[in-house]
């Protein structure tokens, strides 16, 4: 199942850098890539990342990757695919930024990488693809040193199940069930060959208590009804203040969370 979605990310990689979510000039022009949410949870997570060193999980073409050297952290891109490393690296020559990179598959992260970081930042779009949340949290965990923050900012598991909000459809499930096949011709951002790909569910409580499990201490656990990002092709319209959010029976479900949780 990775080799299955190692080939999905490959191709969306090649496809990804110059679209409506991905602005690549404004991010060379010097412009920010973090979200609202990204930003408020990075205050919440660390205030100021200048003189930190910042591992990015799953930094995919390396967006964030940038913005966070160019605040003065010592970055470190991890991801599993070479396609969307070797795009990472030519976006940072471009901006003139230092960052390393490992191709790395997160549940299973190098020994080299144990125990150096101040923060592990991971957002929008990270445990829908891991099978093992366990293992993702205990392979996250060992690469903090003591008193370092994981940082994850994710899909919410309810939102996750709704594939349409009026009337409810539910087409994934909330927890763990093992896991979901799909075949798309398109990525959350840009049109693409068919890819086949698998995606896993995770609860709340299944994150949370794997966290703890790994030996994190949980700081905050936020729900967002909103998100500033449309994140999927079947993400409703934004609203008039540019917020996506989805509503069933009027009331708007859980969009997105924000784990902090430290290494004591």
């Amino acid at each position: 199942m990775i080799q299955q979605n190692l080939a999905t990310w490959n191709v969306w990689a090649a496809a990804h850098g110059q679209d409506n979510y991905y602005d690549r000039v404004a991010l060379v022009a010097g412009g920010s890539s973090l979200t609202i949410v990204e930003e408020d949870a990075l205050r919440a997570a660390v205030g100021d990342v200048d003189g930190l060193d910042v591992l990015h999980i799953q930094c995919h073409i390396g967006f964030d990757s940038v913005t966070l050297a160019r605040r003065g952290a010592r970055v470190t891109g991890v991801d599993f695919s070479p396609v969307a490393l070797d795009k990472a690296a030519d976006l940072a020559a471009e901006c003139h930024v230092d960052i390393s990179w490992v191709c790395a598959e997160s549940t299973a992260l190098s020994g080299t990488l144990q125990g150096r970081f101040d923060l592990a930042y991971a957002t929008l779009g990270i445990l829908n693809w891991i099978s093992d949340v366990d293992a993702w949290m205990r392979s996250v965990a060992s690469c903090l040193r003591p008193g370092g923050k994981l940082l994850l900012v994710d899909r919410h598991p309810l939102r996750n199940m709704l594939n349409r909000a009026d009337p409810p459809a539910f087409v994934f499930p909330y927890a763990f069930d093992g896991p979901r096949e799909f075949v798309s011709t398109r990525s959350y951002a840009a049109n693409t060959e068919q890819v086949t790909h698998v995606q896993f569910a995770h609860s709340l409580g299944e994150i949370v208590t794997a966290a703890v499990t790994a030996g994190l201490t949980v700081q905050r656990l936020d729900e967002h009804a909103e998100s500033p990002v449309r994140l999927t092709v079947t993400d409703d319209h934004p609203d008039p203040d540019g917020r996506y959010r989805v509503r069933v029976m009027g009331q708007p479900v859980p969009f997105l969370y924000t784990l902090i949780a430290a290494r004591p």
